[in-house]
This record gives C-alpha cells, structure tokens and sequence, in this order.
C-alpha cells in the first residue's frame, strides 16, 4: 500500500533534476528504493574499519618496536619515543582534516575516500617495513596527514540514505570505529613477532623474520586494498549542478525507464531544483561549533579510557592492575565488539528516534560517571566472577561511548548544509585529532604517576586516574545541556 501511494503521488507531481548530478541522482533513487539501505551502511562500515585499524593495530606492539629502533638509552625512555609515533599520527590529521573536507565539498567525496584507501595502503605497510625510528614517524605523519577519509564518509553516511536511516547510518560509523579500536589491538597483538609465536610457520631469515611488526599492517593494508577496489563502484553523493545546463522535469514513468549512470547506478529522484547557496562562515555556526567542542572533550575521555583499560588490566595487583594477560585482554575486547555490533545496529536507531541525539548523548554520559568510579573496586573479584565482571562493565562503558559519539555525529552533520558538510566534518576531525593526540600521552603518564602513589591517603592507585577521567566526563556531560549545546531547528 505504502509503495502504490508513492508511486500516485510521484505520478502527480513532476520532480526537478540536473541530468548529470550525482547527488540528484543519489536523492531520486533513494525516493523510489525507501527499503533498508544495506549496501550503503556495508560500504560505510568497510571504509571506517579500514581508516580506523591502523589507528589501534599497532598499540600492542609499539612498546617493542621502539624497544628494537634502540633508540632510548634507558627501558623507562621508551614510553616517551613510543608516544610521538602515537601523536605523529593525529596532529597529521589534525593539520589537514579542514582541506581535505574542503576538497570533499568541492570536488566529491568519492575521490578523497578512494584516495585516502590508497594512502592506508601505501603508508601503513610501509610503516610496517619501518628500518628505524625516523621512518616509523614519518609513514605515520604521512598516514595521518594524506589520509582525509574520515571526514567525507560522516559527511557521505548522512547523505547516501533517506534521513529516516540517517541514525544507524551515522550509528555504523561509530560502531564499526569503536569494533576497530578493539579489534585492532587483537590483530596488533596477534600477528606481531610472528617468528616468535609460530616458529614452525615462519622462519627467522625470512621477511617477517627480519620485519618483526610487518605482518599485521600487511593484514591492514591488504583490506585497505580490496575495500579500494570495492570502493571504485561507490556511487557519489555531492550535488554538482551546472548552472549553464537548465534543471529537468521527471515523472515516475520516466524515472522507472531511465538509463542508470557510466557506474551502473540507477536513476535517482528530487523533489525540487536545487542551486547551491551562499557559504557563510562555519566559525559562526554555534549550532556545529558547540557540537564539535563537547564531541572533542568526549574523544578526549575516550581515547585516555581506551589506552589506560589495556594497561590497567595487564598490570599487576601490586600496582592496582587485574593481571590480566594479553588473551584476556583479548576476550574481553572480542565481546565487547560483538555487543556494540548488535545494540548499535539493532536498537540504537529506534532510541534516538524517540529520545533525540542529544538526549541519549546526555544521559549515556550521566550513565557512564558510576559505572567508570567503580572500575577501581573490580580488583576485589578473583577467577572467572573477574573476567565476567570486567567483561560487562567494558561492554557497558563501550555502549555508553559509542552511543555518545554517535548523537554527536548526527547533531554536527544535521548543523550545516550539503555544501559545507565536509568541511564541517574537517574541522571537527582537526579538533578531534588534536584532543586525541593528548589522550594516550596523558593516559599513559596518568597510570604510571598514579601507580607511584598507592599508598597516597587521597584517591590511592587506580582511584585517582578514574577519577580523572570522570572529571573529564562530568565536564562534557555539562556541555550537552543549553545554553552552551544547541541543535539546529530547522
């Protein structure tokens, strides 16, 4: 019934176009196929988890890398080296993110995606074939810096479906971002020194003998590569209208016999001519700027939480860890990325529905303040009741983040206009890289300060570097009420 309504009302009116635009022609296919947009939220995810594995990946094994560059005179140096290849990574990022967004609304997304494919691919392997400590801050410079993808496909989630999917669009990015940060340091950890682990599949005169730390970002990069090739089909989503060509008229009839493109894609339909308007300036836009601010305090928490949890549960008792080991680790990290799948897909798109992204984004973060204080107590469980204790608690806090972050997309995307989206997107990466940037230099020398001091009177051990972070969070959660958090009305 819903599609024979479509169908009379679509006969009724007739429907503005430009022959060649790929974004009309995205809007009118979208309006004639209103099922569940798969294929879309399939590419979407492949290209975040691609873009976001060499982020996480090489956590597990840079300690040894630095170890092996012979670099720091003393073992306690290599925490220092090993945390600018972490930065090197984000302030590229943070340095191009806005020009890359620029380019993306200017030329489409689609060729800053494909480009960025090919840059994962080229300097995350050569990163795996780094010969010392120079080459491995470069590639990463490089990586972070030539790599614009992340911006553009927020921008591309929002507009490649109908905007009653626009939430689990959004949902799909932060959810297969937040997979990759936990299933990357599983990868990193598992195929790092394979020479080491596998002594009968690998031979220590071979390549991966003599590239210790190559095997997992050739596993990166070699998904890199068959997501670019997938990628080459992927329709563009820009609206690029010449001005000199006038605009066509289009009834269903005419629609449903139309030639797809030179890409195969379908014919698409709008409901009205579109001209491009002006572009006043994003800096005054307090609905985006405020969104972007509170989503880089929140990438702050989450970014110290995701670098002190793994070395917090490693450490031992003595300093206030759960002396996990590295499988544990893993486990833990493996479930809670199947969990975020499941909610993210299936239930987050009806709650936002209801609740709105800044409501849920305000009472995730409310959530979040108890559950993080009482990590520092879960050191009182032993055997299995520990393992399934750390494992809810590390399912709930991830839900509670992503869920956040996922609002907060929205809301940036929904602030601006087609034409500035992915400059909208730059700016927030380039604030959101730099907050990143700090987070795993400062995570790290938060737990090791507060591992010297746990017989302090106040806040003892692991107490304090928790309670650091919810002060972070109690921050941001502030920030997402009025006046300071305002969505766009219209």
């Amino acid at each position: 019934m819903a599609d024979e309504n479509r169908e009379r009302l679509l006969k009724e009116e007739d429907y503005y176009y430009y022959e060649n635009c790929p974004g009309c022609k995205m809007e009118q296919y979208n309006q004639v196929h209103r099922g569940f947009p798969f294929r879309q939220l399939l590419m979407i995810s492949f290209i975040v988890l691609i873009t976001a594995l060499p982020i996480s990946s090489f956590f597990p094994f840079l300690y040894f890398m630095v170890r092996d560059f012979n670099i720091a005179e003393n073992v306690e140096d290599i925490g220092f080296y090993a945390g600018f290849i972490g930065a090197s990574f984000m302030i590229g990022r943070a340095l191009t993110s806005v020009f890359w967004g620029i380019v993306a609304d200017r030329y489409g997304r689609k060729p800053v995606i494909l480009f960025g494919i090919f840059i994962v691919f080229t300097f995350n392997t050569l990163f795996g074939l780094s010969l010392n400590y120079w080459m491995a801050i470069i590639t990463r410079f490089l990586l972070g810096s030539l790599n614009g993808i992340l911006g553009p496909i927020k921008a591309y989630a929002s507009e490649s479906v109908n905007e009653e999917y626009q939430a689990i669009a959004m949902s799909s990015i932060s959810t297969t971002w937040g997979i990759a940060l936990i299933v990357g340091p599983a990868i990193g950890g598992f195929l790092a020194q394979p020479v080491e682990k596998f002594p009968g599949i690998f031979s220590s005169e071979g390549l991966f003998g003599r590239f210790p730390y190559f095997l997992p970002c050739l596993f990166t990069s070699l998904l890199a590569l068959i997501t670019g090739i997938i990628s080459l089909w992927l329709p563009e989503s820009l609206h690029m209208h010449d001005k000199n060509v006038p605009s066509h008229s289009i009834s269903y009839e005419a629609l449903e016999d139309q030639p797809g493109d030179c890409n195969g894609n379908e014919p698409t339909l709008t409901t009205e001519s579109k001209e491009l308007p002006s572009k006043p300036s994003l800096f005054r836009n307090w609905e985006l700027m405020s969104a972007i601010i509170v989503y880089c305090v929140f990438s702050l928490h989450d970014m110290a939480y995701v670098e002190i949890f793994s070395l917090w549960t490693v450490s031992s008792r003595t300093l206030g860890g759960l002396s996990f080991t590295s499988g544990d680790v893993g486990e833990v990290l493996a479930i809670t990325g199947f969990s975020l799948l499941v909610f993210q897909s299936a239930f987050y798109p009806y709650v936002e529905r209801i609740f709105g992204p800044i409501m849920v984004s305000r009472v995730c973060g409310i959530l979040s303040i108890p559950l993080l204080a009482m990590y520092s107590f879960l050191s009182v469980f032993s055997g299995a009741v520990l393992h399934i204790v750390v494992t809810l608690a590390s399912v709930l806090k991830n839900l509670l983040s992503v869920s956040i972050i996922t609002g907060l997309f929205i809301i940036q995307n929904r602030a601006v206009d087609q034409h500035q989206r992915g400059a909208a997107n730059g700016i927030a990466m380039t604030g959101m890289s730099i907050f990143k940037a700090i987070g795993p230099a400062a995570g790290g020398a938060l737990l090791s300060w507060s591992q010297k001091r746990l017989d302090a009177a106040f806040l003892p051990g692991p107490h304090m570097f928790f309670f650091i972070l919810n002060v972070i969070e109690v921050i941001a959660v502030v920030m997402t009420f009025k006046p300071f958090l305002v969505p766009r009305q219209n």
